[in-house]
């Protein structure tokens, strides 16, 4: 688990929109899992899962609905009924994302993530606004992720989660690595 901490404006969600293949650096280069994100967009994309700071939750369909149709954007994907398990979410399968709390609807953009059982994943400030319980939620899910081999890359605000949940950790500030 590798953390990008800064404040606001610091340049982190740029920084994970540039990984993604979803914002052109303006200098440098950039290789994600040997790939050039501007180049490779369709063979990274199969390759990460993205959780972004404000992910569009379709309000009419159910967890179960959202999640297979996120699948179909994939050449591989996990059972849905694992995807919501593994998200605590099996027993709001039928229901319509409308009705989640925030923290539902954060661990469903989580599964988002997951369903194709990415090699990458990048988590966009995943807890921020939840309340502990949700957060606590989201850090076991982080940790199995890294207990299981994957690779994460979380933008957080807080210090706290960084030390619990982060290996390696770069401070960003103005765009720049400053520790």
């Amino acid at each position: 688990v590798f953390g990008l901490l800064g404040p606001n404006g610091a340049g982190k969600t740029t920084m994970v929109e540039i990984l993604e293949g979803l914002r052109e650096p303006t200098s440098g280069e950039v290789s994600v899992l040997g790939l050039d994100p501007t180049g490779d967009t369709f063979a990274l994309q199969q390759r990460i899962g993205a959780q972004l700071q404000a992910t569009q939750i379709p309000n009419d369909l159910t967890a179960f609905e959202v999640l297979r149709l996120f699948a179909s954007f994939y050449e591989r994907s996990l059972p849905i009924d694992d995807v919501l398990q593994r998200v605590s979410l099996t027993g709001k399968s039928k229901e319509l994302t409308r009705n989640l709390s925030g923290g539902q609807k954060q661990r469903l953009a989580i599964g988002m993530a997951l369903v194709h059982d990415p090699d990458l994943l990048i988590f966009d400030e995943p807890t921020s606004g939840l309340d502990p319980a949700a957060r606590r939620q989201l850090h076991e899910i982080i940790l199995e992720l890294r207990d299981r081999g994957r690779t994460v890359i979380l933008t957080t605000h807080y210090i706290e989660e960084a030390e619990k949940l982060c290996q390696r950790v770069v401070i960003l500030s103005q765009g720049r690595v400053v520790a």
